[in-house]
């Protein structure tokens, strides 16, 4: 089985992590949307520009410059000071949506991460579609913007999300390797320096499909063991494992946008309790049970609701997230044209701190060895091998959202 790996980066993550924090303090002007820079001391020389607004790139200000260089460009240049403290509050905010997907998240910097979504895909999810997911919430749950690399090793999702940015999500599998990394200046291959860069040139080395194609031997004589290292990423070669900590996540959730506005309730509770199948299979995956269902629906206005119920006992079953589910929907629906339905299950606890209830129903044990049973079936042998009839209906409208993405691209 390839492994599939997303790479997400923060599209300049000081000074967007700075503005959402002005915002949500009363800010009235966004400094994304100014010339703005992050910096140190100004009245000191040696301060230099750590982070700078799409207006102050315009006029010239560069990364690294020298602040008081950067005002001799731009005389009404605002600089802020830079604050750890803030960074890394909306670090742990992204971290939090990401383990949603999966637990194996590699932290590589503050700004960016690693996820290993292989065996966290249901059915005929993709790795792609979950990046798309990832990009859409960051920026509408956290106020700032994400490009996110989908690939097969850890070495192509990094160097697909550094392609055209901000705010956009990339595929580098192997067959597009050529046509998407090849043509690429030498520069851009990740762990070529500044010094080797001019080494490589004189070599007559100038794109990375150059390097690919050039002999290793040659690269290991000139270079060494760094020789064969640039070779292997010149050609997407990475068999490196995403390196994570194991942590729960805060909450698990899964939507889809719909193809056409959907009026019907039955309808919807279809997609709903293929939604909660999702869910709770990836509870049980986890080993956690929930106590909160929260439900939401976007209408055909972009008007977005949501209601969600705490729960007496915490559960991981399907039967229950998807009868309260459908009980949050019904006071939500009103005859709502819904393009968008969501479900997400929030106060986690782990399975083995779960006390067994004096009042647990029969049914209940019956309900948990049932799921447990058809986990094992789906495990074993995929999970599309049980469908209900909401999962049907649920890739019924993917294929068509899918068919109408293609008719119109072309």
């Amino acid at each position: 089985m390839e492994r599939e790996i997303l790479h997400v980066d923060v599209n300049n993550a000081f000074l967007s992590w700075t503005a959402v924090e002005k915002l949500k303090n009363g800010e009235q002007i966004d400094i994304r949307a100014i010339p703005a820079v992050i910096g140190g001391d100004e009245s000191q020389r040696h301060g230099i520009v750590l982070a700078k607004s799409m207006p102050a790139k315009k006029v010239g200000i560069k990364t690294g410059e020298p602040l008081y260089q950067a005002r001799k460009k731009c005389s009404n240049l605002q600089i802020f000071s830079s604050d750890f403290s803030v960074y890394k509050k909306y670090s742990d905010a992204l971290y939090a949506i990401l383990l949603e997907y999966t637990n194996i998240i590699e932290r590589f910097s503050i700004d960016e991460c690693f996820l290993d979504v292989t065996n966290f895909l249901q059915g005929k999810e993709s790795a792609l579609e979950i990046a798309k997911e990832i990009n859409i919430r960051v920026e509408k749950e956290l106020g700032f913007t994400v490009n996110v690399g989908v690939a097969h090793n850890k070495l192509l999702a990094k160097m697909a999300s550094d392609f055209e940015k901000p705010n956009k999500v990339h595929t580098l599998y192997e067959e597009e390797i050529q046509t998407k990394m090849w043509t690429l200046p030498i520069s851009e291959l990740f762990m070529v320096g500044r010094k080797t860069v001019p080494k490589l040139q004189n070599l007559g080395i100038k794109t990375i499909g150059d390097l690919a194609k050039t002999d290793v031997k040659v690269l290991i004589k000139k270079f060494g063991k760094h020789g064969r290292i640039m070779w292997e990423y010149a050609n997407g070669i990475d068999n490196s494992e995403v390196v994570y900590k194991y942590e729960k996540p805060k909450g698990i959730g899964n939507s889809i946008t719909l193809p056409r506005d959907i009026y019907n309730i039955n309808e919807l509770n279809e997609i709903l309790l293929a939604l909660s199948e999702q869910v709770a299979f990836r509870l049980r995956k986890y080993m956690l049970k929930s106590n909160i269902v929260n439900v939401q629906i976007r209408t055909n206005k972009f008007e977005n609701f949501s209601h969600q119920k705490k729960l007496d006992i915490p559960t991981n079953s399907t039967k229950t997230i998807y009868n309260t589910a459908r009980e949050l929907l019904n006071e939500l629906h009103k005859q709502r044209a819904v393009r968008l339905i969501g479900l997400r299950v929030a106060g986690l606890v782990e399975e083995n701190e779960m006390q067994l209830s004096l009042f647990s129903e029969e049914g209940s044990k019956k309900q948990e060895k049932l799921d447990k049973t058809l986990d094992s079936i789906k495990n074993k042998y995929g999970y599309d091998v049980i469908t209900r009839a909401g999962e049907m209906k649920v890739k019924k409208l993917i294929n068509i959202r899918e068919e109408k993405n293609n008719a119109n691209n072309e």
